[in-house]
């Protein structure tokens, strides 16, 4: 992207710019990077190609996990195999729930907060640490190797969607404190933190994941270490509260490393259709892209080359995940 402001004029976007798609409000994600597919053999003249790839899940309609604090339900390969490069979460958090302290190896998470108010914990692999609170229309990036704890404030429950920049990442293999101090012998775990061994038995002997807690108070508590950095980059963005870009069918809020640097792998963006408003024809020749359905209909169609095409119908709690190989008609 140039380093200059979004231009209001649609016909000045870049690519990038519109690479957020939605009916009647939706959340997407686009990778930032994309793996070369692997070549396939050109079927002969008059043989049949492979037919396009299903490239719809219901998330909201999975099983899931449910707790007494919260839930979480995913998309990942294993649900969506063409979604190689992105999972999705749907997670909430009744109020005062808690998201354990936890941390993920291989992914970075990205999330936008649909409703309710989370207050994040962030502890970056240097020992810096950051609170932040999270409403309505706000976004988080946590890089991979980031500790993190979320907690929803209240009143209500919170509802999040997260997104993970590798497709084959899971919810539920996450590190998790919980799991690996359960798993810990008692005098191993005495020594690491300086606690006897009878104060240890009233520790979890299993991962928690989830679980209910107490509504913190309004005002954050400062970190257990004093001398802890606090210098890190910000892990917040108010991409609701950001102007749109305004097109006669609709809006779009959008965000990038641009506006968000600590952003580097996934751009994001909410898109607000009118009703019959239409997403022209276009694709992304440098990115994959995820999306969450929050509201609405909406029918959409895939172009794959060899005159393929699939359609799918949307609606809210719905998934979608294209290809950069793949030109999306309407």
């Amino acid at each position: 992207m140039k380093d200059t402001p979004p231009n209001r004029d649609q016909s000045r976007l870049t690519r990038r710019q519109l690479l957020g798609l939605a009916t009647l409000t939706t959340a997407g994600l686009a990778a930032a990077s994309v793996g070369v597919p692997e070549a396939k053999a050109v079927p002969k003249a008059g043989e049949e190609h492979e037919p396009l790839e299903d490239f719809k899940h219901d998330l909201e309609g999975g099983e899931g996990w449910v707790g007494e604090g919260g839930s979480a339900k995913e998309s990942t390969v294993k649900q969506l195999p063409i979604a190689t490069s992105i999972a999705g979460v749907s997670m909430r958090l009744k109020p005062g729930g808690l998201r354990e302290l936890h941390w993920h190896a291989i992914a970075a998470e990205w999330a936008f907060v649909v409703k309710g108010n989370v207050r994040a914990t962030v502890i970056s692999p240097n020992g810096e640490g950051a609170q932040d609170d999270f409403g309505p229309g706000d976004v988080w990036y946590f890089p991979k190797g980031h500790g993190h704890a979320l907690q929803a404030l209240g009143p209500d429950e919170a509802h999040f969607i997260l997104g993970f920049d590798d497709g084959h990442f899971s919810e539920f293999g996450t590190f998790s404190i919980t799991d690996w101090v359960g798993d810990t012998p008692p005098n191993v775990l005495s020594r690491n933190l300086g606690l006897p061994e009878s104060v240890l038995t009233k520790f979890p002997k299993s991962e928690a994941y989830i679980l209910p807690g107490r509504v913190p108070p309004a005002m954050q508590q400062p970190l257990r270490q004093a001398n802890s950095q606090t210098n890190q980059s910000p892990h917040k963005y108010r991409l609701g509260a950001s102007l749109p870009i305004q097109f006669p069918g609709g809006e779009l809020h959008i965000v990038s490393q641009k506006e968000f640097p600590i952003q580097k792998t996934l751009t994001g963006a909410t898109m607000l259709l009118k009703p019959g408003a239409l997403r022209e024809m276009h694709w992304h020749p440098n990115a994959d892209e995820w999306q969450f359905y929050l509201s609405g209909q909406a029918r959409v169609t895939i172009f794959g080359a060899h005159g393929r095409t699939k359609t799918a119908a949307f609606g809210p709690g719905h998934g979608r995940f294209y290809q950069a190989r793949l030109w999306p008609l309407c």
